[in-house]
């Protein structure tokens, strides 16, 4: 038999709890790591996650959906939700800042004129 009340209540409480219609409060997170690189968590308002990791000039970004949404977003952090995601990031970082061009390593590319501090004096 059927129990309309707890039937209606699930129905409520699934609802209730549907995130994709709420607004999340935008924060950002940052972070040096320990390879002497820069990561950047924000929480946008739609509540997907961009993952930003810069190191040695190279950056590199990556988005995910909030796996946690009713949850603290730094407590997310602070407990490795997001870990497979940064890990993923400071690899394909340092992939960039290991590999080599074929093309530029024994070229030497020409520098611009360079500006001396003493100005040029023509002798009349």
């Amino acid at each position: 038999m059927f129990d309309v009340k707890s039937l209606l209540q699930r129905g409520v409480e699934r609802e209730l709890t549907n995130v994709d219609d709420y607004i999340f409060m935008p924060e950002n997170i940052e972070i040096e790591t320990e390879g002497g690189g820069q990561l950047n968590c924000v929480l946008n308002s739609d509540g997907r996650v961009d993952i930003f990791y810069s190191r040695g000039g190279v950056t590199d970004v990556r988005s995910a959906p909030r796996k946690h949404p009713l949850t603290a977003f730094e407590y997310e952090l602070h407990h490795g939700v997001y870990d497979d995601v940064i890990e993923e990031l400071i690899k394909e970082v340092d992939k960039t800042l290991d590999s080599r061009s074929r093309y530029f390593n024994s070229k030497v590319l020409p520098m611009g004129a360079a500006i001396t501090a003493e100005p040029f004096v023509v002798n009349k």
